[in-house]
């Protein structure tokens, strides 16, 4: 993260061509997968294709406290990344390990898709 170029494509050190929106809203999903926007996009539209989660800005998750819901009114912002959550997840407490398991997630979504 924190990547910037003019092209659309950036190798890094170790030879890996990394094809991305140089600005986008990135949405992490359940299963691992990265869906990218290329405009600011509603939180509600994102949702009504997923009825039974809520979507959470990384920026705002923090040890300890609750998972930080997005109202669905809320424009996703470009070069941003979400995570898709579970309701079940709406009122729990974020562990170190929770908030570990999320960047490992999103590195491995984000990985997969310069990949691509």
């Amino acid at each position: 993260m924190g990547i910037c170029a003019s092209s659309d494509q950036y190798t890094r050190k170790d030879g890996i061509a990394l094809k991305y929106w140089p600005s986008t809203v990135k949405i992490i999903h359940l299963d691992g997968r990265l869906q990218e926007f290329r405009h600011p996009i509603k939180a509600g539209h994102v949702l009504s294709q997923n009825p039974n989660c809520f979507l959470s800005s990384s920026e705002s998750m923090y040890i300890n406290s609750q998972v930080p819901i997005m109202p669905q009114n809320d424009e996703l912002q470009l070069g941003q990344i979400y995570f898709m959550m579970p309701l079940s997840k709406s009122q729990a407490l974020l562990s170190l390990q929770d908030l570990c398991a999320l960047a490992i997630k999103a590195h491995a979504a984000l990985a997969h898709a310069g990949r691509g």
